[in-house]
């Protein structure tokens, strides 16, 4: 007996630790929502995660960590297919310059430096106002939203991804976040007029 608890204990060790490994290099998605604008629906999410320790040497060492955050957009029809009213991806770019010692969070044009790689990840766990649908698109109904994030291990140089092909260390990724959107509507244009300003008041 004393035998068979040891032994059912040591698997619930073992489980616990295996379970905490998968987790090391997964990406949580915290919070997701989306809002009207004036310029169309836009996306707020805040994602939780750690760089695995090589990740961390990786991009230390000059190599350029590329993220990509996926969004999707889907009206459900009971009487036929789904429609996909909208997919997008934002791509987020964490580099480290040794000249300047600092590391740099780079998405489309706009650039930001930081002091440490905690400050960068701060921000870049957070994304703020992505356009995600705009304001053009025609919306009326119920929609299923969908985000996830991930290290884009393709992006890497050659030598590191036949790395990431055998092992798990430069990987980190979040399953789908679904959430439901009820009664969707796009904000209304903003009214234009064509009175000069400073016009007198009639």
């Amino acid at each position: 007996m004393r035998r068979i608890a040891f032994l059912t204990r040591l698997i619930l060790v073992l489980a616990s630790c295996s379970a905490f490994a998968a987790r090391a290099d997964t990406i949580e998605v915290r919070e997701a929502a989306v809002r009207a604008t004036e310029e169309g629906l836009v996306l707020d999410a805040d994602f939780a995660f750690e760089l695995t320790p090589r990740l961390a040497d990786v991009v230390a060492n000059g190599v350029p960590l590329y993220f990509r955050v996926d969004f999707e957009l889907t009206r459900r029809r009971w009487y036929w297919f789904d429609e996909s009213t909208a997919n997008r991806r934002l791509q987020l770019r964490l580099s480290y310059h040794a000249l300047s010692r600092q590391y740099r969070l780079s998405t489309g044009l706009l650039q930001q430096n930081f002091p440490t790689l905690e400050e960068a990840l701060n921000v870049l766990k957070r994304v703020r106002n992505w356009l995600v649908v705009e304001r053009t698109v025609p919306l009326s109904g119920d929609y299923e939203a969908a985000v996830r994030m991930r290290h884009d291990t393709s992006l890497l140089p050659k030598p590191f991804q036949l790395s990431a092909l055998t092992g798990r260390e430069l990987h980190l990724e979040s399953g789908w976040f679904r959430f439901a959107l009820h009664s969707l509507e796009q904000a209304p244009a903003p009214v234009e007029t064509r009175e000069p300003r400073g016009a007198p008041e009639r």
